[in-house]
């Protein structure tokens, strides 16, 4: 029997302290996870490779003569990948870089007034570490969702962490997929250790440069790694774990429902799926389907926890409007709409890390080829963060250049304001400009 919680919001008030307190939710990050990455971060600063080789042998029980792939190893594994693997990675990597291009911003050239401009400049970020997680499954499509958008940026060095097998090498597939999209500087270390290892670099037995900035998901010790990085380096969020929200009403078709909550839930233990209804007739009939469904899937024990934990449910609500307060209240990493008018439901979505428009455009499209990208924030993060894209590697510069009457004009105003802030020597670094 597969359990699912039920919530029943139908008549409560959908403020934003209610949704807070009640939506189901992952727990948070424990501090125990981060004291003891914290003490793990500060032994492959002073470490070096020997801190990650001990790590990946007590952690991944893996025993690294090196810690860098090879070129050999990545050509090797794109000459034994399968032909429609790889035809399906090239696909996705087409579509995702048609998206990617598009999202390139332009530098801007704003005209205050005569010899007065500001341009405001996009530049790539130089050097990018992308981690590539292992664990339960293998993640070639993390790489294509990294990647692109970091070359459609223009950043000039793209280093891969990722964790090694028992051969001392990252998943083939990986190793491929990194050969395929041109990056040639992959490293066999996983973990919080491999965050360590990217953000200060290694100059012992191997050279690796730190990088400005690191990307892509990972379990909690990753994240805790990421979180306590951030004052060294550069990072594009701390993910908590994967989720989905459907918003759905009588017309949904249940087995749909139900197929995309499960795809979910396959990820792991913690993956959050969370179904919202108006409809109580659809509800009893997605866990009808969650019953055939969920048993005959290929990972129906992890599945049957997700489905089963705190962080998943069946949410009742009054209406569409309801539905509506409580998705943008959650406020997912993936978000689904099932709905009579689905267009116009999503267009009042406003909160939702990809939002997914009717019965043919299922979560699992995102995840590999509908050109989007599948880094995305989560935990609520949706309300103020956005998912990786070519933004995520573009760092903003402004170019003040102003003539001698352009700052005459405005030295006046600098003095006022100076003085009213008690910094006089501001005002004063004008005014000796224009001193006979």
């Amino acid at each position: 029997m597969v359990r699912v919680n039920i919530l029943d919001f139908r008549g409560e008030t959908l403020n934003k302290r209610f949704l807070k307190q009640r939506l189901p939710r992952a727990a948070a990050t424990h501090a125990d996870i981060e004291r003891r990455v914290a003490d793990l971060l500060a032994e492959v600063r002073t470490g070096g490779s020997h801190a990650v080789k001990e790590f990946t042998a007590r952690f991944d029980s893996v025993e690294l003569e090196s810690l860098r792939v090879p070129v050999s190893e990545l050509e090797r594994a794109e000459a034994e990948l399968d032909p429609a693997v790889k035809d399906a990675l090239i696909e996705s990597i087409s579509r995702a870089r048609k998206v990617a291009d598009d999202q390139r911003p332009h530098d801007v050239r704003t005209e205050l007034g005569s010899g007065a401009f500001v341009t405001t400049r996009h530049l790539p970020i130089e050097r990018v570490g992308l981690y590539v997680p292992g664990g339960l499954a293998v993640y070639p499509s993390t790489v294509v969702m990294n990647v692109v958008p970091a070359q459609a940026a223009g950043a000039a060095s793209l280093a891969i962490a990722s964790p090694p097998q028992s051969n001392g090498l990252p998943h083939p597939t990986v190793l491929a997929t990194a050969s395929i999209l041109g990056v040639d500087e992959v490293w066999a270390m996983g973990g919080a250790q491999a965050i360590g290892a990217l953000a200060y670099g290694l100059d012992d037995d191997e050279e690796l440069a730190p990088v400005d900035l690191i990307t892509g998901p990972g379990n909690a010790y990753v994240a805790a790694a990421k979180s306590l990085m951030r004052s060294q380096v550069g990072i594009d969020a701390v993910a908590g774990p994967t989720e989905i929200i459907i918003l759905a009403d009588s017309t949904a078709d249940p087995s749909f429902v139900a197929a995309d909550l499960i795809s979910q839930a396959e990820h792991d233990e913690l993956a959050a799926s969370v179904l919202v209804t108006d409809s109580t007739e659809l509800a009893d009939q997605v866990r009808a389907e969650l019953e055939v469904q969920a048993p005959a899937a290929a990972h129906s024990d992890r599945i049957g926890v997700a489905l089963a934990g705190d962080q998943s449910a069946i949410v009742l609500v009054d209406d569409l409007d309801a539905g509506i307060a409580v998705v943008n209240g959650y406020a997912g990493e993936h978000v689904e709409v099932h709905t009579a008018d689905a267009s116009a439901a999503a267009q009042r979505i406003t909160n939702g890390g990809a939002v997914f428009v009717g019965d043919w455009a299922p979560v699992a499209l995102g995840d590999y080829c509908a050109g989007s990208n599948h880094v995305l924030p989560t935990m609520g993060t949706a309300a103020h963060g956005s998912g990786l894209g070519v933004h995520s590697f573009i760092k903003v510069s402004q170019v003040i250049d102003y003539d001698r009457a352009a700052l005459s004009e405005v030295a006046d105003h600098i003095a006022v304001l100076s003085a009213s802030e008690q910094l006089p020597a501001h005002g004063q670094a004008v005014r000796i400009r224009f001193e006979e």
